[in-house]
C-alpha cells in the first residue's frame, strides 16, 4: 500500500530507507521545539502553548507535503520569521502577539491564493538574485545577534551601544551562563562539522546537561529575581489545555491598535521572507535529492508551495509564527529520502513530541543560543553567491545595505526595505533602468511611502 501511495519503486527507494531518512530529518530540525517556545515566549506567549502549536503545525504542514506533493520535505516554524515576529513586530514595534498572529494568518491566506496560480513564481522572479541571497545572509546575522544576546555574551553599552560581557562580573549567574553558551557553540560546531546526525539537538541537550552539572557543583547559582532560574526540568505531564491560550487568538486581535498601512507592511515582510525562504529551500533540497528536471525545475512545486501555505495558515490559528519548509530536509535527502514517506515519518515524530513539552520548554536560553549562532552561520553562507566585484556594484551595494541593516537596526523588514529602495535608485542613477523589474518600482514606492507617513 505504501508503495502505491508514495511510488517507492518508481523513485528507487524502499520503506526502510524512507523511514530512516524521516528520522534523520527530524533529528536535525528538532531544535526548533526548544528554540521557538523560547523566542515567542519573549513576545509574551506561553511557551508550552507555543510548543504544542509548533508540533501540530509541523505535523499538519509536513503531512500535507507528504500527501499532496509526495516530496521528502519537512516544515516547522521558520527561523528568522519567528525572530521577526517576536523581536520586531512585538517587542520593537509594540504590537500584540495576537496582531502578529493575524498577520501570519493573512500571509498564509494570500499564499494559498498565490500558490494556486503562477503569481508566487512571478514575484520570486522579479527580485534580483543578489537581494534574495542578501535577505538570507542578513537574517543569519540577525539570528546570530539574538543568540549572542540570549547567551548574555552581548550586552548594551551607552557609549558603543553593544559590548562583550565581563565573564568575571556576576560569575555564578551571568558569567557562567555566557561561558556555557560559548562551550555549547564550540560543541555544536564540532558536531556539525563532523557531520554528526542531530548535531543541533545534541548540542542543545549537551549544553543543558553541562549547565545542570554546574548547578550541582555550585558553579551556577539560580537567581530568579535576576532572571536566572533552576536548570532542573519539571517532569510532569504535558498540559494540553495550554493550547487554548494561543488557539484562535489571531481572530481576537485588537486592530484599533495598528493602522491598516502598518499591518500591510508587516504582512508584506512575512510574505517576502517566507516567499524566498521557501522557494530557495525547495530548489536547494530538490537539487540535493536529484528531484529537479533537466531544466532545473521542480515538477511538483505548486502542491509543495500549497502545502507550505496551508501550514502557515494552520500554524497561525494554532498559535505559532510562520511555518515554512526547512533546509534541514536536505539531511533526510542525503540519507536517501526521495518520497513523501520520509516527510510523513517526520510529521508523526513531531506529533509524538507533544508529550515531551515540559522537557523542551525547560531548556535554558544558553543551551538554545548555540543553535541560533550556528543556524545564523548556515544562512550567512549564502554571501558567497553574491558577486561583489566592480562589474556588479549596482546589485552588490544594495545587497550589502540589506544585510547590514538587519542586525544593526534590529529589524528584518528594515533590511528588506533598504535593499529594495537602494537597488531601484542606484540602478536608475547608473543608467541600468532596463535591469529593474517593474514590480521592484512598486515595492520601492510602497517602502518610501512607509517612511514618509509612519
Amino acid at each position: 500500500m505504501l508503495d502505491k501511495i508514495f511510488k517507492l519503486r518508481a523513485n528507487k527507494t524502499n520503506v526502510r530507507t524512507e523511514i530512516a531518512a524521516g528520522i534523520t530529518t527530524f533529528m536535525t530540525m528538532a531544535y526548533i521545539l526548544a528554540v521557538n517556545p523560547s523566542t515567542l515566549g519573549d513576545a509574551g506567549m506561553d511557551p508550552t502553548a507555543v510548543l504544542l502549536a509548533t508540533c501540530l503545525a509541523s505535523f499538519v504542514g509536513t503531512a500535507c507535503m507528504a500527501l499532496m506533493a509526495n516530496l521528502p520535505f519537512a516544515l516547522s516554524a521558520g527561523m528568522g520569521l519567528n525572530a521577526y515576529f517576536a523581536y520586531t513586530v512585538v517587542l520593537q514595534n509594540g504590537y500584540s502577539w495576537q496582531i502578529a498572529l493575524l498577520a501570519v494568518f493573512t500571509e498564509g491566506i494570500i499564499f494559498i491564493i498565490l500558490s494556486l496560480t503562477k503569481v508566487r513564481e512571478a514575484i520570486f522572479n522579479a527580485i534580483p538574485l543578489s537581494l534574495k541571497k542578501a535577505v538570507s545572509v542578513g537574517i543569519g546575522l540577525f539570528i546570530c545577534f539574538i543568540g549572542l544576546q540570549n547567551a548574555h555574551l552581548a550586552k548594551g553599552n551607552p557609549n558603543t551601544l553593544v559590548e562583550i560581557v565581563d565573564f568575571t562580573e556576576n560569575f555564578h549567574t551571568q558569567g557562567i551562563w555566557a561561558l556555557l553558551a560559548v562551550t555549547g557553540t564550540f560543541l555544536t560546531a564540532i558536531l556539525f562539522i563532523r557531520k554528526v546526525k542531530g548535531a543541533m539537538l545534541i548540542g542543545i541537550f549537551g549544553t543543558w546537561i553541562l549547565g545542570i552539572i554546574c548547578q550541582l557543583t555550585d558553579l551556577y547559582r539560580p537567581d530568579a529575581d535576576a532572571g536566572f532560574y533552576t536548570l532542573f526540568p519539571d517532569f510532569e505531564m504535558t498540559d494540553f489545555s495550554k493550547l487554548g491560550d494561543t488557539f484562535g487568538q489571531c481572530f481576537k486581535a485588537d486592530m484599533s491598535a495598528i493602522s491598516a498601512f502598518d499591518f500591510i507592511c508587516i504582512v508584506f515582510a512575512f510574505l517576502f521572507v517566507d516567499l524566498f525562504d521557501t522557494l530557495g529551500t525547495l530548489i536547494g533540497v530538490s537539487s540535493k535529492a536529484g528531484l529537479l528536471d533537466k531544466n532545473g525545475k521542480l515538477e511538483k512545486i505548486r502542491p509543495a508551495l500549497l502545502a507550505d501555505a496551508v501550514a502557515t495558515t494552520a500554524g497561525a490559528v494554532l498559535g505559532t509564527s510562520t511555518t515554512t519548509t526547512f533546509v534541514e530536509s536536505s539531511a533526510g535527502a542525503a540519507a536517501g529520502g526521495r518520497t513523501g514517506l520520509t516527510a510523513l515519518t517526520t510529521a508523526v515524530l513531531f506529533l509524538i513530541s507533544m508529550f515531551f513539552a515540559p522537557i523542551f520548554t525547560a531548556i535554558p536560553a544558553f543551551a538554545t543560543a548555540p543553535a541560533l549562532i550556528i543556524v545564523g552561520f548556515l544562512m550567512f553562507s549564502s554571501i558567497t553567491d553574491i558577486k561583489l566585484n566592480e562589474k556588479n556594484y549596482t546589485s552588490a551595494l544594495p545587497a550589502y545595505l540589506c544585510i547590514i541593516a538587519m542586525p544593526l537596526f534590529y529589524s528584518i523588514s528594515e533590511g528588506i526595505a533598504l535593499g529594495v529602495i537602494s537597488y531601484v535608485i542606484i540602478n536608475l542613477a547608473c543608467g541600468k533602468r532596463k535591469e529593474v523589474n517593474p514590480i521592484m518600482y512598486v515595492l520601492s514606492i510602497l517602502f518610501i511611502l512607509k517612511y514618509i507617513f509612519l
